[in-house]
């Protein structure tokens, strides 16, 4: 997913562990004791294994899970496969994209040099293989390379002051066969050439220690050869999928004519298993459905993942945008699962595209207070497969840890740091509240349509181009 904009008042609270802003927090009842856990609780949470959870994370963190790749359809069929298991007809939903499908292997060698060089392809990076001497050509600009030719040659350069595009395009106009940009402050480079350009030469990222270790090479006086290799890149239309397994309600007579949406996205970013992110989202999906699949229900439940959230919530959008007026109006609720799943994540929140409660909250408020005592809290973010639901006038809310862990989007996002109490936590609060809104007779929160909440183009996807 992408990072989640936070409100100030729930960074605030979260930072300090106190819940006491009554306009966005929720309190549990004066006594601070858990109200009792109802009966029909029981009828989910005693249900749910963290373990299947776990052992799904296991299989769908194997490899990376990049929209429009094989391994992204390897994981749509697997997800398939376990719904039509537990009893499900599932529907495959296909939609097509324009985007880019980042490299699936780099390789970067340096003649003269003997340390260790770990390169990051830029978002829009092309493919190729290309050699040539390395030559340092400062931060890229025109001006710098005015009278420098790089014909046939690597440019080193740095970070700063133009964007990554602008670089790697001054240094091909001076005939570079490609280009090593290297960071200006500490840490990796997370970057993107913003659009694709046939003018573009292969193009990846050092950290700072990398870039200035080659730098102080070639200061010195050494020759450097450099090779660099990028496979799999390229840019144009793509093929995702969105996975639907639909629970019809056990009673034709009591039909509430009612939709939920319980769903999780599939795909993952390029070099990151994605455990957390969000193969847990997706277990926990796929384990909510196999323990309803036998629950009597009077309410429509979609369980659903989708593909390409990664890329701007493109499977999402595709879904909410492709429902017919009357579906719109008759679903009722999204309950979106995040990276609910790691170890060294932060406490479990709510967040509404707006930062203002909703039927989603109120029930997830409800059920965590029966459970663990107190209302989960909520605030204020976007940037995941709840917006579009938000958009549409759907009450939704992503359920995510916060703050989130430190690997996230990248290779250390793997099934050894999930933790399998949070799992069983987050299932059970959305289990529970589900079954709340969905079991026959419901008395729980009054059904009301949300507004339509317009997002902004932050909340849909996240760029850093410069």
């Amino acid at each position: 997913m992408r990072k989640p904009f936070l409100s100030v008042a729930l960074a605030t609270t979260l930072a300090f562990g106190a819940i006491g802003t009554q306009a966005v927090f929720a309190k549990p009842n004066e006594a601070g004791q858990a109200q009792s856990v109802k009966v029909f609780d029981h009828m989910v949470i005693n249900k749910i294994n963290a373990e299947n959870i776990y052992q799904n994370i296991a299989h769908l963190s194997k490899t990376p899970r990049v929209a429009g790749t094989e391994a992204e359809d390897q994981a749509v069929q697997y997800i398939k496969e376990q719904f039509e298991s537990y009893g499900y007809e599932v529907e495959i939903q296909p939609f097509t994209y324009y985007g880019y499908t980042p490299p699936s292997s780099i390789e970067l060698s340096v003649n003269g040099y003997d340390g260790e060089l770990r390169p990051s392809s830029f978002t829009y990076t092309v493919s190729g293989d290309v050699s040539g001497d390395l030559v340092y050509a400062g931060l890229g600009k025109k001006e710098e390379l005015a009278n420098t030719d790089l014909t046939g040659k690597i440019a080193l350069i740095k970070r700063g002051d133009i964007s990554f595009a602008e670089k790697v395009l001054n240094a091909a106009e001076n005939g570079a066969a490609g280009v090593i940009i290297f960071n200006n402050t500490s840490g990796a480079v997370n970057g993107t050439l913003g659009e694709a350009n046939d003018n573009y030469v292969p193009a990846v990222s050092l950290t700072q220690a990398e870039g200035e270790a080659l730098l102080a090479k070639l200061n010195a006086g050494t020759e450097l050869k450099a090779n660099l290799k990028i496979e799999g890149a390229r840019a144009g239309e793509s093929l995702s999928h969105n996975v639907i397994a639909t629970k019809k309600p056990t009673n034709k007579q009591k039909d509430t004519g009612k939709v939920i949406v319980v769903g999780a996205h599939h795909d993952s970013v390029a070099g990151a298993p994605g455990a957390n992110d969000d193969a847990s989202g997706t277990a926990t999906t796929l384990e909510l459905a196999r323990v309803f699949k036998n629950v009597p229900t009077d309410t429509e439940i979609r369980f659903i993942t989708f593909g390409a959230e990664e890329l701007g919530l493109i499977g999402s959008t595709y879904y909410v945008n492709n429902l017919t007026d009357d579906e719109k109006e008759r679903t009722i609720a999204n309950f979106n699962l995040d990276m609910v799943g790691s170890r060294d994540a932060g406490d479990l929140v709510l967040l509404t595209l707006d930062g203002k409660p909703n039927l989603v909250t109120e029930l997830a408020q409800a059920s965590s207070t029966r459970l663990n005592g107190e209302p989960t809290p909520y605030g204020q973010g976007g940037r995941s497969d709840h917006v579009p639901f938000a958009e549409a006038g759907i009450p939704a809310a992503l359920f995510i840890h916060s703050p989130t862990e430190p690997w996230y989007h990248t290779p250390e996002d793997s099934i050894d740091k999930i933790s399998k109490e949070k799992l069983q936590d987050v299932a059970e609060i959305v289990g529970a509240a589900v079954y709340d809104l969905a079991r026959f007779d419901n008395m729980g929160p009054k059904l009301k349509k949300g507004p339509k909440v317009k997002a902004d183009k932050d909340q849909y996807h996240e760029q850093n181009i410069r």
